[in-house]
């Protein structure tokens, strides 16, 4: 059977799944869309949360930058599981026990203000919708390469997915959803990896295979013998750190301090019955995450040295030491028509020249009559489903791959857009604009904000600003410099007031957005050209995906500064604050 017959069959499967799913488990009432009636038990809530949280930026696009950043990747695992000890220690019981359906409501009851509340759906619209354009990358990707339509076509597909599932279920739908995607997505994650494990140390399980030695007869450990490819061709060796200190630190700070204040991962946490279930599902979800976090390294590691040796055939710089372009394996050509590999004959000797930009290699590189490296172009998104046709495994493992990567992005982008839709009809529609409106009126607009927001995303999708992994992190430094300090300082601080909580928002919202438009080129212009966005140009050095944790210091700095220099809250928020934290007492 062919690999995209396969594929069709896998994938279609899997959507007839999710939409049976979403028709058994539809929403008759606005506690149903919201919070699935608070009656998940904790572990498929864990279930659901993991694949919730596990999005086409931890399934495609970490193991991704992974393979090309080596060590400063690591970031990434550390950054997204600590965040979860977060979540469990700090907001999660406590938002529970408060007992109401979004961030937004909390977070306007809390500071009695419709202003801070609307504040509040501003900054998670804006983290959301932020998070969601990696999701919607992840869905082209895929369905570009194994389902062979272009870019735009995968993306629609997908939302028209999202649309029937996430619109007829609300949270109940998604949830119950979510558990089969997770099935699925871990599933297409391990089973290559251990097939690839295998065939590159002989040992099954990925995470021993990393750090064990190759299959081949050489003795040489896996990580040895990549780092020793890598410099012979002029990169940096993939386990040495590249980036600055300063910025890991920051990045790592902004991606914990991002999860813990994500909406739609919150949220979440609101469907279980109880506040201990709160607890323990935070424990279970960072099992299901576990399992997938510990494998990425690896997965990451062998992705690269199977690219590298696709290429690289031989020693370098002799006459047979590069793959000539009619020998390119079938992976290469299939990519390559989805455009995002391409390589370029520069010196016309038929072969592929793809080195490292080392000033010490480039001399060398002349000297072998290379001019530039013809690798022109190898987004870091296509690895992990490109990694099983490197590695020639079965059709039925690579149509599994598809599948798991588009589970991945549909499971987290209808988490946001349940988010997204939640706080528009809730928190603006009946919060604040109408607050007399039936249910049966609030749910009719929850669906169609869901629609709307669908559309939006879609549309900022068919550009994002990066790979799917970098736009993602840019959305949990929306989410680290304006949602999170808000709700630690309503959980644990009786002297934080309205005005301060607003304007704290505002500011870290609004500082981590310039600095994010800057250096990203989307907006601001310096003279006649764009400020590169380089490490030379940071502001000391820290990256527009790390700059999060500044901006959630200046909320924290502004809030409480303004809060000490007004009025306190009202006696009532005060001995609020203090029933929300103290066990047993207050709302279930």
């Amino acid at each position: 059977m062919s690999l995209q017959l396969m594929t069709y069959l896998v994938v279609g499967a899997t959507f007839a799944l999710y939409i049976f799913i979403a028709i058994k488990s539809r929403a008759a009432t606005t506690g149903e869309f919201y919070v699935a009636g608070k009656g998940v038990p904790p572990v498929l809530n864990g279930m659901a949360t993991g694949a919730d949280w596990m999005s086409a930026a931890s399934f495609i696009s970490m193991a991704g930058l992974i393979a090309f950043k080596g060590y400063d990747a690591s970031v990434y695992l550390m950054g997204w599981t600590g965040g979860y000890c977060l979540l469990a220690m700090l907001l999660a019981p406590y938002l529970r026990k408060y007992g109401k359906f979004t961030v937004p409501e909390f977070i306007g009851d809390r500071y009695y203000s419709h202003t801070a509340r609307v504040v509040a759906v501003i900054c998670l619209i804006t983290a959301s919708l932020t998070y969601v354009i990696g999701q919607m990358k992840g869905i082209g990707v895929a369905f570009s390469r194994f389902l062979e339509v272009d870019f735009s076509v995968g993306l629609v597909a997908g939302m028209v997915i999202v649309f029937i599932y996430a619109v007829l279920g609300g949270m109940k739908g998604v949830t119950y959803t979510q558990i089969a995607q997770y099935c699925v997505l871990i599933f297409a994650y391990t089973v290559p990896a251990v097939f690839i494990s295998l065939q590159l140390t002989g040992n099954p399980l990925p995470q021993i295979g990393l750090g064990s030695t190759m299959a081949d007869g050489s003795n040489m450990y896996l990580l040895d013998k990549l780092d020793k490819i890598l410099v012979d061709l002029g990169f940096a060796a993939y386990t040495v750190q590249k980036g600055t200190t300063i910025n890991m630190f920051l990045l790592t700070l902004s991606l914990m301090i991002g999860t813990a204040g994500l909406p739609h991962v919150i949220i979440r946490f609101f469907t279980v019955p109880t506040v201990k279930d709160a607890r323990s599902s935070v424990g279970w979800a960072l099992v299901f995450i576990a399992i997938l976090y510990t494998t990425a390294p690896a997965v990451g590691a062998m992705a690269r040295l199977n690219l590298m040796n696709t290429i690289q055939i031989g020693p370098v710089g002799s006459p047979d030491g590069n793959i000539r372009i009619e020998d390119v394996p079938s992976w290469f050509t299939n990519w390559e028509k989805t455009g995002l590999l391409k390589h370029e004959d520069k010196n016309n000797d038929g072969r592929i020249q793809y080195y490292g930009p080392s000033k010490e290699f480039a001399v060398k590189a002349a000297s072998f009559g290379w001019k530039g490296n013809e690798m022109i172009k190898v987004d870091r998104d296509i690895m992990v489903l490109a990694n099983p046709e490197i590695a020639n495994l079965p059709n039925w493992v690579i149509a599994l791959v598809a599948a798991g990567g588009i589970a991945a992005a549909l499971s987290t982008a209808a988490g946001l857009l349940l988010a997204i839709s939640s706080s528009i009809s809730h928190d603006l529609l009946k919060g604040i604009f109408a607050p007399n409106i039936s249910d049966k009126t609030e749910l009719m607009a929850s669906r169609i904000a869901m629609a709307g927001s669908i559309l939006v995303a879609g549309y900022l999708g068919l550009n994002p600003p990066g790979f799917a992994a970098q736009v993602v992190a840019l959305a949990f430094g929306l989410a680290a410099s304006s949602i999170f300090p808000a709700l630690m300082m309503g959980i644990f601080s009786k002297r934080a007031n309205n005005t301060g909580a607003i304007l704290g928002m505002l500011a870290g919202l609004g500082s981590t957005l310039v600095y994010i438009f800057w250096y990203k080129g989307w907006f601001f212009i310096k003279g006649t050209e764009m400020l590169a966005n380089t490490p030379d140009n940071w502001l000391f050095g820290i990256s527009p995906e790390a700059f999060g944790a500044v901006g959630a210091l200046i909320n924290f700095v502004v809030a409480l500064t303004v809060s000490n220099m007004t009025a306190p809250p009202p006696e009532h928020i005060q001995h609020l604050v203090e029933d929300i934290r103290v066990p047993g007492t207050g709302r279930q």
